[in-house]
């Protein structure tokens, strides 16, 4: 019994490093955790040529328990037995391929059992016997909820002990020489594939450990490749930006080339292919056609699949991924490999990955952009408001004054042209300083003032240098919506007092007035949503509103309290003293 022991575990050391072998080889990695009718098949015709060389390569044990040490067992006696190493195989098949794997294995390594016996009768028993050990160790452990979950090796050790104990059973009951052979061969058996089946998920489990240890440095790669990609999909997807995107992709990873298209055009390819995959000629290939129509993500094993028209591409493997804005698909991200066994699982997440990162990136640039074109709508409503009235009463009104004071009207006219140049300035400006806001205030209240002498007295009350930096048209909205609202028909005894100051870190800006006061019910909707009114169209508070907090944070909205006895707007705004820029924190 112990030489039959050693020769067993010579037989299973056989089936070992095929198996370590075949780890090592990227195809045979690809199958094992992949799900589809085309991957299982090969996994089927994979473990029945295990199976057939257990059945091979196994010992033949004629009627006297006499053991014959052959090189290769093609065919035996019809009364002889073999102890192999079969049932390891089967067993493997269902752990890693699910029942049906594993039960058609059975079935070819019971088949091919009784042919060696030439067809014998007697021998039968072995396919039901394959095929429902097959079918028992898939559905003892097959779980797929992750490429990564696999039967622990101790697991595996008792798997197999109850998988070769079932096959023993079976050989009791059906086997002509049933007790006496099972007496002789069921402990080395028993325990030489229990031990084969463990080592086998060993080997496994080592290289899942070596694919989870590939993910992290994966994971770090992809943390720097987000990191330098971002200002670039912030640009928006076009040309130039996509030159630089696949550079860096393809700096941090091992893809053989990589590319970038939107619905018609290759944006941008670097890497294997790069004579005919050119930037600027349309798509290349069917398999990015499919999917911009279809929105799925594609992978393709094989050069056909790809669907290049160039007859000598070198590309073999491609993944490629749509990339969307609002769930319309405006492009794709497309790498490849020139050799397909490159292609495992790993590569596949990186690449599925890489495509929703990018998706968001492009999504973000995007609003980014919107939201600067509604900063700048904004400015130019403002100014929309401000300037047709505006300019008409203070020509009619310099034009009233040239008849009896020239000095006075080129003062006028020169007030005029401070506040039209700081109105350009703050069309082409995030931020202006303090002095320059308080030159527009200034012009606009001498040219008001001159319409209506003594019907307003206003004060500034200013504890802060001029170096400070705030939007434009923030003080001069507020004093001109003052001047507009705050006093109805009342000609005279009209104070507004505006009051800038620094405290806690913040631009503390007030203005306030002694007039009439506001509605309860208008408070609320003042910043929050345009209230029409018979002197204006309702905007120019709220698009201020809405630009403090979009530019800042909602500490920065506008404060409102009003009552009989007038009106106190306030402002707090972040301080500090040069224009605001994008990521960068404020100076306090």
């Amino acid at each position: 019994m112990m030489y039959l022991t050693i020769l067993m575990a010579e037989r299973v050391g056989l089936i070992i490093i095929l198996a370590f072998l075949l780890v090592s080889v990227p195809f045979f990695r690809q199958l094992l955790f992949n799900q589809t009718i085309h991957a299982k098949i090969q996994l089927v015709l994979l473990f029945s040529i295990f199976a057939i060389m257990a059945n091979m390569t196994g010992i033949e044990i004629d009627a006297s328990n006499q053991l014959h040490d052959k090189i290769i067992l093609t065919a035996i006696s019809a009364n002889d037995s073999i102890v192999n190493a079969r049932i390891l195989a089967v067993s493997v098949a269902g752990i890693i391929g699910g029942p049906w794997v594993g039960g058609l294995v059975g079935i070819v390594a019971g088949m091919h059992r009784i042919i060696q016996a030439g067809i014998a009768f007697q021998s039968w028993f072995y396919i039901p016997s394959s095929v429902l050990i097959g079918f028992l160790s898939g559905f003892l452990y097959h779980d797929r909820q992750s490429y990564f979950k696999v039967m622990t090796p101790w697991h595996g050790f008792i798997v197999g002990l109850l998988m070769e104990s079932i096959q023993m059973a079976f050989i009791l009951f059906f086997s002509p020489t049933g007790w006496s052979l099972v007496q002789y061969i069921a402990l080395p058996m028993i325990l030489v594939n229990s031990l084969g089946t463990s080592i086998f998920l060993s080997i496994i489990s080592m290289y899942l450990h070596q694919e989870e240890e590939l993910r992290a440095t994966q994971t770090h790669s992809v943390l720097q490749l987000t990191n330098e990609t971002l200002p670039y999909f912030r640009q928006g997807l076009s040309k130039s930006s996509a030159q630089n995107i696949v550079k860096i992709i393809k700096k941090y990873t091992n893809f053989d080339a990589v590319s970038i298209t939107d619905r018609e055009h290759i944006l941008a390819h670097v890497g294997a292919g790069s004579d005919h995959h050119i930037p600027g000629n349309s798509l290349e290939t069917t398999l990015s056609m499919k999917v911009i129509k279809t929105g799925q993500i594609e992978i393709a094993d094989h050069s056909k699949l790809i669907g290049c028209k160039e007859p000598n591409c070198p590309l073999e493997a491609a993944i490629v991924a749509p990339l969307r804005v609002d769930e319309t698909v405006i492009g794709t991200l497309k790498m490849y490999y020139v050799d397909r066994w490159h292609l495992t699982p790993v590569e596949i997440q990186l690449a599925t990955g890489l495509c929703e990162i990018f998706t968001n990136q492009i999504a973000l640039g995007q609003a980014e952009v919107q939201a600067q074109l509604v900063r700048d709508a904004e400015i130019k409503s403002l100014q929309a408001q401000v300037n047709p009235h505006f300019f008409f009463n203070a020509i009619n009104t310099i034009t009233a004054i040239l008849r009896h004071d020239r000095q006075k009207a080129r003062e006028l006219l020169l007030q005029l042209s401070t506040y039209f140049r700081a109105n350009l300035i703050g069309a082409r400006a995030t931020e202006i300083s303090l002095k320059q806001e308080l030159n527009q205030v200034d012009a606009y209240l001498e040219l008001e003032q001159t319409r209506f002498p003594n019907k307003y007295r206003v004060t500034i009350k200013q504890s802060v240098p001029d170096d400070a930096y705030l939007p434009p048209f923030t003080i001069q909205v507020l004093v001109e919506n003052t001047i507009k609202h705050a006093f109805g028909s009342r000609k005279k005894d009209n104070v507004v007092e505006i009051i800038i100051k620094k405290e806690e870190g913040r631009l503390q800006i007030q203005v306030t007035d002694n007039g009439t006061g506001i509605r309860p019910s208008l408070i609320k909707k003042i910043g929050t949503e345009p209230v029409i009114s018979q002197k204006g169209n309702g905007n120019a508070l709220y698009n201020l509103n809405q630009r403090l907090i979009g530019l800042y944070d909602q500490d920065s909205a506008l404060q409102i309290n009003s009552d009989d006895a007038g009106t106190v707007v306030k402002i707090s705004l972040p301080y500090h003293t040069k224009e605001f820029k994008k990521n960068e924190s404020f100076a306090c």
